[in-house]
């Protein structure tokens, strides 16, 4: 049997409009240790439906590494500072690296 431990970091993805500041939601969850990293991808078109008709915007692609247990709080202040009605909230689970996590999990405390 495999004793190794599981060294699991969440990724959450979302979405901004292309002109929105990105880099100050970063900022906000790494001074507030919510999350590690905060990655912000170039525009890019999105393409969608919403309340009944297919859209299409640009937007900026957001990734966002934290511990397993800053989700939740993650995903309130999240909400609060996103300018969405409804923003994209979806969490990918990773098994990092042990040094990688640890920095995580130190990081986002």
């Amino acid at each position: 049997m495999n004793h190794t431990p599981v060294s699991t970091v969440s990724i959450v993805l979302t979405t901004l409009g292309a002109d929105a500041d990105a880099a100050a939601i970063a900022r906000t969850l790494i001074d507030e240790r919510l999350a590690a990293c905060v990655n912000i991808l170039p525009p890019m078109a999105s393409v969608y439906r919403w309340q009944g008709k297919v859209e299409q915007d640009r937007e900026q692609q957001i990734v966002i590494k934290t511990a397993q247990d800053r989700v939740r709080a993650l995903q309130a202040r999240l909400r609060e500072l996103h300018p969405y009605e409804l923003p994209e909230f979806l969490v990918l689970d990773a098994t990092a690296s042990e040094a990688y996590f640890a920095w995580v999990e130190e990081s986002a405390k």
